[in-house]
């Protein structure tokens, strides 16, 4: 058992887009990651995301929805099966939490693609 300072576990990142555990609870991954710049369109079939900002501003693009504008200490869930593409204009620091199967890209492969045993600190 351990606190987690997300602010200081987030000065651990080095790399945008590159998620990094910090827990787990139960079947759930809860990650940091800084973001910076467009990601990739992808979804994930089976499984839901959660994305809470800590700092900075993220537009969380929707396949044929309105864009989704975060601020720090607030959070979207993007529903399963939902095409979407993750926003950062300047750098933004993020939580997300994830089901443990959660692919990082879905099935995309990109050379952002972070394998799981890659985001296991």
């Amino acid at each position: 058992m351990s606190m987690i300072d997300f602010s200081a576990a987030l000065d651990t990142v080095t790399e945008h887009w590159t998620p990094k555990v910090v827990a787990r609870v139960n079947d759930q991954y809860v990650k940091v990651a800084k973001l910076l710049g467009e990601f990739v369109w992808h979804d994930h079939a089976n499984e839901d995301e959660l994305f809470l900002v800590v700092y900075g501003e993220l537009v969380i693009q929707l396949e044929g929805l309105p864009d989704v504008v975060l601020g720090p200490g607030q959070m979207f869930v993007v529903p399963q099966g939902v095409r979407h593409n993750p926003v950062a204009a300047e750098e933004c620091g993020i939580v997300l939490v994830e089901t443990v199967t959660t692919a990082h890209t879905g099935d995309v492969i990109h050379e952002r693609t972070v394998a799981i045993d890659d985001q296991i600190s």
